[in-house]
């Protein structure tokens, strides 16, 4: 059985499904923040774990996470677990968002989603730039956003500027962020806080664009 975190307002217009990402749990520090961060601004934000995250919780063992195609039919019962009858947009952390955009046409297509949200997307693995998973985003058809620091060793501003990625995705990159989105306030004299606020912002103005 799915269990979920929820937050934001149980009668808004919009929920938002997210998954945690391959290494940290759907309460990890930087999950919590974006997810307290979309539901202030207005989102019903809903997250959910794989099972073999769920698992960690109950063993002393870190199962690795399988490979994200394999946890695709896992999303798909979380979309149906949770049976939102409002307009639902899917996406995640990192891995999770990867997981989402595997399945987001398919659902998109059958009307089940409005979009799909992901925050940190892992366009390579960090050191790693000519592993790119990056191939089904070029056709992609479901209306998405693209959360991104521009120092994310999984794909910076310059490296992703070369992809070929669908006409159906938006990027808003966040400077000097890392792929927790946080940025080095020193260096960009911007906070966390700062980016967590342009996160919802531009959350919003694109889901009103897209469910309009």
């Amino acid at each position: 059985m799915t269990t979920f975190l929820f937050d934001g307002p149980e009668a808004a217009d919009i929920t938002i499904l997210l998954a945690h990402g391959a290494g940290a749990a759907m309460d990890s520090a930087a999950m919590t923040a974006s997810a307290k961060a979309l539901a202030q601004s207005g989102f019903r934000v809903v997250r959910f774990e794989f099972g073999y995250m769920a698992a960690r919780r109950t063993s002393n063992t870190r199962k690795p996470p399988p490979r994200a195609d394999l946890l695709k039919t896992e999303y798909l019962a979380a979309v149906d677990a949770l049976g939102a009858t409002g307009k639902l947009i899917i996406g995640g952390k990192s891995m999770g968002g990867r997981v989402a955009s595997m399945v987001g046409d398919a659902l998109y297509a059958s009307g089940k989603i409005a979009g799909l949200l992901c925050l940190g997307y892992p366009f390579h693995p960090p050191e790693k730039p000519d592993q790119l998973r990056t191939a089904h985003l070029a056709d992609l058809r479901v209306p998405t956003l693209i959360v991104q620091g521009t120092r994310d060793p999984f794909g910076t501003r310059d490296e992703v500027s070369s992809y070929s990625l669908s006409r159906k995705i938006e990027i808003l990159w966040l400077e000097d962020g890392d792929h927790d989105l946080k940025p080095r306030k020193s260096v960009s004299g911007l906070s966390a806080a700062d980016h967590l606020k342009t996160l919802g912002e531009a959350a919003v103005s694109w889901a009103r664009k897209i469910t309009s």
